[in-house]
Protein backbone atom coordinates (compact mmCIF):
# COMPACT_ATOMS: atom_id res chain seq x y z
CA UNK A 1 0.00 0.00 0.00
CA UNK A 2 2.91 2.37 0.54
CA UNK A 3 3.80 2.07 -3.07
CA UNK A 4 -0.14 3.06 -3.89
CA UNK A 5 -0.10 5.96 -1.93
CA UNK A 6 2.91 7.21 -3.41
CA UNK A 7 1.50 6.65 -6.59
CA UNK A 8 -1.74 9.02 -5.29
CA UNK A 9 0.70 11.61 -4.48
CA UNK A 10 2.23 11.45 -7.39
CA UNK A 11 -0.35 11.92 -9.64
CA UNK A 12 -2.19 14.49 -7.50
CA UNK A 13 0.24 17.08 -8.24
CA UNK A 14 -0.60 16.83 -11.91
CA UNK A 15 -4.25 17.38 -11.38
CA UNK A 16 -5.01 13.78 -11.43
CA UNK A 17 -6.26 13.43 -8.15
CA UNK A 18 -9.79 12.24 -9.15
CA UNK A 19 -8.68 9.29 -11.02
CA UNK A 20 -7.40 7.59 -8.03
CA UNK A 21 -8.82 8.19 -4.77
CA UNK A 22 -10.80 5.06 -3.92
CA UNK A 23 -10.69 4.22 -7.99
CA UNK A 24 -9.30 0.73 -7.40
CA UNK A 25 -11.70 -0.62 -5.14
CA UNK A 26 -14.40 -3.32 -6.41
CA UNK A 27 -17.94 -1.79 -5.52
CA UNK A 28 -19.06 -5.29 -5.70
CA UNK A 29 -22.77 -4.41 -5.81
CA UNK A 30 -24.94 -3.88 -9.12
CA UNK A 31 -25.96 -1.25 -6.42
CA UNK A 32 -23.25 1.11 -5.58
CA UNK A 33 -23.11 4.74 -6.68
CA UNK A 34 -20.65 3.59 -9.06
CA UNK A 35 -23.04 1.28 -10.73
CA UNK A 36 -25.64 2.96 -10.66
CA UNK A 37 -23.55 5.68 -12.66
CA UNK A 38 -22.23 3.20 -14.79
CA UNK A 39 -26.09 2.20 -15.53
CA UNK A 40 -26.70 5.54 -17.07
CA UNK A 41 -24.40 5.75 -19.65
CA UNK A 42 -24.29 4.14 -22.63
CA UNK A 43 -23.40 0.55 -23.37
CA UNK A 44 -20.23 -0.42 -25.73
CA UNK A 45 -22.00 -1.73 -28.70
CA UNK A 46 -21.83 -6.19 -27.83
CA UNK A 47 -20.72 -5.36 -24.45
CA UNK A 48 -21.92 -5.00 -21.23
CA UNK A 49 -19.59 -2.62 -20.03
CA UNK A 50 -19.80 1.44 -20.74
CA UNK A 51 -18.12 3.43 -23.38
CA UNK A 52 -15.88 5.23 -20.93
CA UNK A 53 -13.93 2.32 -19.87
CA UNK A 54 -10.73 0.97 -21.72
CA UNK A 55 -11.05 -2.31 -20.81
CA UNK A 56 -13.80 -5.09 -19.74
CA UNK A 57 -14.12 -7.64 -18.44
CA UNK A 58 -16.93 -10.43 -18.34
CA UNK A 59 -16.87 -12.97 -15.13
CA UNK A 60 -19.92 -14.69 -16.47
CA UNK A 61 -18.25 -15.75 -20.30
CA UNK A 62 -15.10 -15.72 -19.33
CA UNK A 63 -13.56 -13.18 -21.80
CA UNK A 64 -12.32 -9.72 -21.70
CA UNK A 65 -12.15 -6.52 -24.15
CA UNK A 66 -10.11 -3.57 -25.07
CA UNK A 67 -11.95 -0.26 -25.87
CA UNK A 68 -10.63 2.56 -27.73
CA UNK A 69 -13.43 5.47 -28.35
CA UNK A 70 -16.58 3.31 -27.06
CA UNK A 71 -15.92 0.44 -29.52
CA UNK A 72 -14.46 -2.74 -29.46
CA UNK A 73 -10.57 -2.56 -30.32
CA UNK A 74 -9.03 -5.28 -29.37
CA UNK A 75 -11.27 -9.08 -28.20
CA UNK A 76 -13.32 -11.31 -27.51
CA UNK A 77 -10.10 -12.96 -25.29
CA UNK A 78 -10.58 -15.81 -23.53
CA UNK A 79 -9.55 -14.93 -19.68
CA UNK A 80 -9.48 -16.70 -16.65
CA UNK A 81 -10.23 -15.13 -13.05
CA UNK A 82 -10.42 -15.80 -9.66
CA UNK A 83 -12.15 -18.72 -7.68
CA UNK A 84 -12.49 -21.04 -4.82
CA UNK A 85 -12.83 -18.18 -2.75
CA UNK A 86 -10.74 -16.23 -4.40
CA UNK A 87 -13.03 -14.51 -7.52
CA UNK A 88 -12.27 -11.59 -9.08
CA UNK A 89 -14.84 -8.81 -7.12
CA UNK A 90 -17.09 -7.04 -9.45
CA UNK A 91 -16.02 -3.17 -10.33
CA UNK A 92 -17.99 -0.42 -12.20
CA UNK A 93 -14.96 2.06 -12.10
CA UNK A 94 -11.39 0.66 -11.46
CA UNK A 95 -8.37 2.47 -12.55
CA UNK A 96 -5.05 1.72 -13.35
CA UNK A 97 -2.90 2.32 -11.08
CA UNK A 98 0.35 0.35 -12.21
CA UNK A 99 2.30 -1.23 -14.86
CA UNK A 100 4.98 -3.43 -14.31
CA UNK A 101 6.22 -5.65 -17.27
CA UNK A 102 8.27 -8.52 -15.55
CA UNK A 103 6.87 -8.38 -12.03
CA UNK A 104 7.16 -10.99 -9.69
CA UNK A 105 4.62 -11.96 -7.40
CA UNK A 106 5.47 -11.13 -3.68
CA UNK A 107 2.77 -13.59 -2.31
CA UNK A 108 2.90 -16.93 -4.57
CA UNK A 109 5.62 -18.85 -5.68
CA UNK A 110 5.88 -21.38 -8.01
CA UNK A 111 5.11 -24.73 -6.64
CA UNK A 112 7.10 -27.28 -9.06
CA UNK A 113 9.71 -27.56 -11.24
CA UNK A 114 13.42 -26.30 -11.47
CA UNK A 115 12.11 -23.00 -9.90
CA UNK A 116 10.01 -24.20 -7.22
CA UNK A 117 10.09 -21.81 -4.71
CA UNK A 118 10.96 -18.74 -6.37
CA UNK A 119 8.28 -15.77 -6.86
CA UNK A 120 5.50 -16.67 -9.13
CA UNK A 121 6.06 -14.42 -12.99
CA UNK A 122 3.09 -11.82 -13.70
CA UNK A 123 4.47 -10.90 -16.93
CA UNK A 124 2.98 -7.80 -18.26
CA UNK A 125 1.09 -6.74 -15.20
CA UNK A 126 -1.29 -4.08 -15.42
CA UNK A 127 -2.91 -3.32 -11.85
CA UNK A 128 -5.98 -2.41 -11.48
CA UNK A 129 -7.73 -3.27 -8.33
CA UNK A 130 -6.73 -3.64 -4.57
CA UNK A 131 -5.01 -6.31 -3.30
CA UNK A 132 -2.59 -6.62 -6.14
CA UNK A 133 -5.22 -7.79 -8.68
CA UNK A 134 -4.25 -7.44 -12.12
CA UNK A 135 -4.23 -8.80 -15.77
CA UNK A 136 -1.23 -10.37 -16.55
CA UNK A 137 0.27 -13.18 -18.97
CA UNK A 138 -1.41 -16.73 -17.19
CA UNK A 139 -2.81 -19.58 -18.77
CA UNK A 140 -6.91 -18.99 -19.44
CA UNK A 141 -7.41 -22.76 -18.74
CA UNK A 142 -6.37 -22.48 -14.68
CA UNK A 143 -8.46 -19.79 -13.06
CA UNK A 144 -6.68 -17.06 -10.76
CA UNK A 145 -6.04 -16.20 -7.35
CA UNK A 146 -8.08 -13.39 -8.13
CA UNK A 147 -6.16 -11.73 -11.10
CA UNK A 148 -7.38 -11.83 -14.86
CA UNK A 149 -5.14 -14.94 -16.78
CA UNK A 150 -4.83 -13.43 -20.61
CA UNK A 151 -2.56 -15.12 -22.85
CA UNK A 152 0.50 -13.66 -23.10
CA UNK A 153 0.49 -12.03 -26.36
CA UNK A 154 -2.78 -10.42 -25.51
CA UNK A 155 -1.56 -9.62 -22.10
CA UNK A 156 1.61 -7.52 -23.62
CA UNK A 157 -1.66 -5.99 -25.91
CA UNK A 158 -3.20 -5.18 -22.60
CA UNK A 159 -0.11 -3.69 -21.33
CA UNK A 160 1.17 -1.41 -23.97
CA UNK A 161 -2.82 0.31 -24.41
CA UNK A 162 -3.64 0.74 -21.19
CA UNK A 163 -1.92 3.55 -19.03
CA UNK A 164 -2.08 4.87 -15.64
CA UNK A 165 -5.79 6.13 -14.89
CA UNK A 166 -7.52 4.20 -17.65
CA UNK A 167 -11.07 3.22 -16.46
CA UNK A 168 -11.67 -0.64 -16.58
CA UNK A 169 -14.88 -2.45 -15.67
CA UNK A 170 -15.19 -5.68 -14.69
CA UNK A 171 -18.93 -7.32 -14.73
CA UNK A 172 -21.30 -10.08 -14.91
CA UNK A 173 -22.41 -9.37 -17.89
CA UNK A 174 -26.47 -10.35 -17.30
CA UNK A 175 -26.27 -8.94 -14.14
CA UNK A 176 -25.71 -5.73 -15.75
CA UNK A 177 -28.20 -5.60 -18.20
CA UNK A 178 -30.96 -6.27 -15.89
CA UNK A 179 -29.90 -4.35 -13.64
CA UNK A 180 -30.06 -1.95 -16.55
CA UNK A 181 -33.52 -2.53 -16.70
CA UNK A 182 -34.39 -2.33 -13.08
CA UNK A 183 -35.10 -6.53 -12.95
CA UNK A 184 -31.86 -7.26 -10.64
CA UNK A 185 -32.12 -8.30 -7.15
CA UNK A 186 -29.26 -9.12 -4.89
CA UNK A 187 -30.07 -13.04 -4.98
CA UNK A 188 -28.64 -13.18 -8.31
CA UNK A 189 -25.74 -12.32 -7.27
CA UNK A 190 -24.35 -15.38 -6.02
CA UNK A 191 -21.56 -16.89 -7.58
CA UNK A 192 -21.38 -20.58 -9.22
CA UNK A 193 -18.23 -21.20 -7.25
CA UNK A 194 -17.00 -23.44 -10.30
CA UNK A 195 -13.51 -22.15 -10.86
CA UNK A 196 -11.11 -24.33 -8.76
CA UNK A 197 -8.02 -21.51 -7.96
CA UNK A 198 -4.52 -21.87 -8.70
CA UNK A 199 -2.30 -20.13 -6.66
CA UNK A 200 1.03 -20.80 -8.51
CA UNK A 201 1.13 -17.15 -10.07
CA UNK A 202 -1.87 -14.83 -9.46
CA UNK A 203 -2.11 -12.80 -6.06
CA UNK A 204 0.09 -9.51 -4.97
CA UNK A 205 0.15 -8.03 -1.53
Amino acid sequence: MGTRALIVLTVSTVGLTTYFAGAALADDSEFSDAAKQAHQTALVPGLACTVTTKACVDLESQKAWLVKDGKIMRGPIKISSGGNGKETPIGHSLRVYKKEKDYKSTESRIQSGPKKGQPAPMPWAVFFEDGGIAFHGGDPARSSAGCIHLPVADAQAFFNYLQVGDQVQVVKGSQELAARKGEYSPSDDEDDGDHDSDDDDDSDD
